[in-house]
């Protein structure tokens, strides 16, 4: 594999399950590796299948700003994907590693993988300054050591700084000492006393090696001044110093107090100490030190979780006209204090989840961190409040969000989950923050309508494609979930089916007659409409739609014979000795309209001013005023005018001609049979008669049976039944009714002409027709019987129906 001869690869694997739903996977791999370095097999080692990786959406998640790993969904492999640098990631650790998360789904796994990224030698030693001076006194002896500023080199381990090399001369030697933990050291050691008059100045480099393979090395120029005459050396009680402070000491707290002597006398035994700049480290930034005192304090800001201890060398330097000096360590401890609240990092947050989420459904995953020590650095995590989520430890610090309880986005679609972390402290830290959860739908609401029956009232002969009404249902749900559509549910009327009265716009919900409503033909009917929304799958529901069609003055007043026949002459005549009253013509009509718009009234027209002769207004009977005389016309011809009571109102006319004769005898009747009085009351009255005796008794019968009915149920299931009633009115007439049917019948008074009507109810509408029976003529809205017997026989019929439906009923 070519990335091998790039980069050395160490693969270490480390399975620990953790509450049976987490792992921790480790790998080393070195920096600098080409991308597409494979750096190991995550399927392999956690014992996954690679064929539900894809299933499964496995993914690599972590808090950093680049992706420096990804994985091959086909093979298993994790490999590089950005460019590694130890030394940017890491800068003066001895251990780096990169943390990261494997996810999967189905169900939600998360398994830590902690990369240890191995140094290379990609970095040389480097020297802060191109040259460093010093100041030689001519009279010191060979054995003189100079400390040498230290090269810095990013890389750790066997590739950073192992050894400096001086360059070839003879008057110095260089002693290279190694420190341990705090790296190597180089000083200068003089091994031949200077003669300043033969040479003032030396130039010497100081070449520091790192330990790589291959080595890499940086130089510096050290220029040795040759002084003249100052013979003893300041001395320091210790070469090496301890101290301690606390991380949050203030500015101008002591942290130490430097010691040396010199045995000279005056200028040349003052002592002046001061800082050894050493590397890229510059202790003057963060400590004050008093050069005549030798006292050490705090100077600028102390933070444990950036540096630990602080390594600071110290010169003291006396004042004679050739200087000497002498060089000390001190190294100071920095004492850790709860000054780190915990840092809570959401690094993957699956949202929005669906509301029908099951128990223990990973949200978030969520890091803690604490930059303090010891238990400083110990946090807990929890959810604060009542919400149904709750954190779940997976790995030390790392937790994930998991669902712990049940959904309802239709009452709560959003979510702030507020997590809270404490240390361990004291007094104790915390942070928190907030996760906000979006709770996203699912079809489990199905349409609803406002009332589970529809009345609509619609007036007939309405124009098609009018809109007879709108349904409105209404779902709780959100998008294509709650986005309806609207459909009749097949049924038939009269065996029409309804599809073919009645169309929906699937959208809108408008209902949409396909034809002109016919209060006469249908009044009623009933169909289904349903509701489904768009969700997979659909759910529906079903509202009942009672359509009642409103009766309109549609229908003329219709004449019925004798006077009813197209083109005849109607004429009648009188006597001229015809008392006031009377009887002279009874003018039928019948309205196929309901209830008002059927009641009829009787005007005479023509001529104004006619004062001989008046009209029934109910009955249509025509009868003289008062008695002829001489003055009056032979002949009179009356225009009659029915009209109705609809709004607005129709009307018919007939035109009779009304001839004055001398005698009875002259006559004329359009009638071929004139019963007498006697005949006629006793044969039709027997019948009506014996139909409300019979009526009688069943009502009564009906009337205890409905009340030992509503004694034992109370649900009213029976009250849509009652008993026919007739009753009688002053005016001779009767009316027969019940529940869904009601007729009027009337009598006329007059002797030589009985007259019995029938009407039906407007509303409830009833399957009957209109009878009008007249002196033995019996007319419906399609025939006309000319005799008395099948007028009877009819009514006999219609009576026993109606009777027979109240019993079966």
């Amino acid at each position: 594999m070519g990335s091998e001869e790039y980069a050395w690869i160490h693969f270490v694997a480390l399975l620990c399950l953790c509450d049976r739903s987490a792992s921790q996977l480790s790998y080393s791999i070195s920096e600098e590796v080409n991308k597409g370095t494979v750096v190991g097999n995550i399927a392999k080692d956690l014992n996954l299948n690679v064929h539900d990786l894809e299933t499964r959406d496995l993914r690599v998640v972590s808090s950093y700003s680049k992706k420096y790993f990804d994985v091959n969904l086909r093979t298993g492999n994790l490999f590089v994907d950005e460019r590694i640098d130890r030394e940017e990631i890491c800068p003066n650790t001895v251990q780096c590693f990169l943390r990261i998360q494997a996810v999967l789904s189905n169900p939600m796994i998360a398994h830590r993988i902690e990369v240890n990224v191995l140094d290379i030698n990609d970095n040389s030693p480097v020297f802060i300054d191109q040259s460093h001076l010093l100041n030689i006194s001519e009279s010191l002896s060979p054995g003189e050591r100079y400390l040498l500023p230290i090269a810095e080199d990013a890389d750790i381990g066997s590739n950073t700084v192992k050894t400096y090399k001086l360059s070839q001369n003879e008057y110095f030697s260089l002693d290279v000492q190694s420190g341990g933990e705090h790296g190597v050291s180089a000083e200068l050691v003089l091994q031949k006393a200077l003669d300043r008059e033969k040479q003032p100045v030396l130039k010497l480099i100081l070449t520091a090696v790192d330990g790589g393979k291959p080595a890499r090395s940086g130089t510096l120029q050290l220029i040795v001044n040759v002084l003249d005459v100052n013979d003893n050396t300041p001395t320091f009680s210790k070469s090496l110093y301890k101290a301690r402070v606390n991380e949050n000491a203030t500015p101008g707290t002591l942290v130490f107090k430097l010691n040396a002597t010199d045995l000279d006398e005056g200028m040349n035994s003052k002592i002046l100490y001061s800082f050894i700049k050493r590397g890229n480290i510059d202790p003057s930034n963060i400590f004050d030190l008093n050069s005549e005192t030798g006292e050490i304090s705090v100077k600028g800001t102390l933070d444990y979780e950036e540096a630990s201890a602080y390594e600071v060398r110290v010169k003291a330097t006396d004042q004679g006209f050739s200087p000497r000096s002498a060089h000390a360590k001190l190294l100071i401890e920095i004492i850790d204090v709860n000054d780190n609240a915990p840092a809570i990092s959401v690094t993957s947050l699956m949202t929005p989840v669906k509301e029908d989420a099951e128990l223990g459904t990973i949200v978030a995953l969520v890091t803690v961190s604490d930059k303090d020590g010891g238990n400083n650095g110990v946090t807990n995590c929890k959810v604060v409040g009542s919400v149904p989520f709750k954190l779940k430890s997976n790995y030390k610090n790392d937790y994930s969000l998991v669902v712990d309880g049940p959904l309802d986005r239709e009452n709560t679609s959003l979510y702030n989950v507020t997590v809270t972390a404490t240390d361990e402290g004291s007094p104790p830290l915390s942070s928190i923050t907030v996760i906000t959860v979006h709770v996203s739908d699912v079809n489990d609401n199905a349409p609803r309508f406002m009332e589970p029956v529809i009345h609509v009232y619609v007036k007939e002969n309405s124009p098609v494609g009018s809109v007879m009404y709108t349904i409105k249902a209404f779902d709780p749900d959100l998008n294509s979930n709650s986005k309806l559509t609207y459909k009749l549910l097949e049924s038939s009327q009269r065996n029409i089916p309804i599809s073919s009265i009645l169309n929906i716009n699937s959208e809108t919900g408008d209902i949409v007659s396909l034809q002109s409503f016919n209060y006469e033909e249908l009044n009623t009917f009933q169909f289904k409409v349903q509701a489904t929304d768009s969700g997979v799958p659909p759910l529906s529901s079903n509202v009942t739609v009672n359509v009642l069609v409103l009766d309109e003055n549609d229908n003329s007043p219709t004449i019925l014979a004798p006077y009813s026949e197209h083109g005849s002459v109607n004429s009648e005549s009188i006597p001229y000795s015809a008392e006031a009253g009377y009887f002279v013509a009874k003018i039928r009509a019948v309205d196929a309209d309901s209830g008002y718009n059927a009641l009829l009234s009787y005007h005479l027209s023509e001529p104004k001013g006619n004062n001989l002769f008046r009209i029934g207004t109910s009955t249509g009977e025509i009868r003289t005023k008062r008695r002829m005389s001489d003055n009056d016309l032979k002949a009179h011809p009356l225009v009659v005018l029915v009209s109705d009571n609809g709004e607005p109102s129709l009307s018919a006319t007939v035109s009779i001609d009304v001839v004055v004769v001398e005698s009875t005898a002259d006559i004329q009747t359009q009638f071929r049979h004139v019963p007498t009085k006697e005949d006629s009351f006793s044969d039709l009255n027997l019948y009506l008669l014996i139909a409300i005796v019979s009526v009688s008794v069943i009502f009564l019968l009906s009337l205890i049976s409905l009340i030992a009915v509503k004694c034992h149920r109370t649900d009213g299931s029976f009250s849509r039944y009652s008993a026919p009633m007739i009753t009688t009115h002053p005016d001779g007439s009767w009316s027969y009714s019940k529940s869904t049917q009601q007729y009027d019948v009337c009598f006329s008074s007059d002797t030589l002409k009985s007259d019995v009507v029938v009407f039906p109810a407007q509303f409830p509408p009833v399957d009957g027709e209109l009878i009008s029976i007249n002196g033995g003529d019996t007319y419906t809205r399609t025939q006309t019987l000319p005799n008395q017997d099948k007028v009877r026989r009819n009514l006999q019929n219609v009576l026993l129906l109606d009777l027979l439906k109240a019993l079966h009923s």
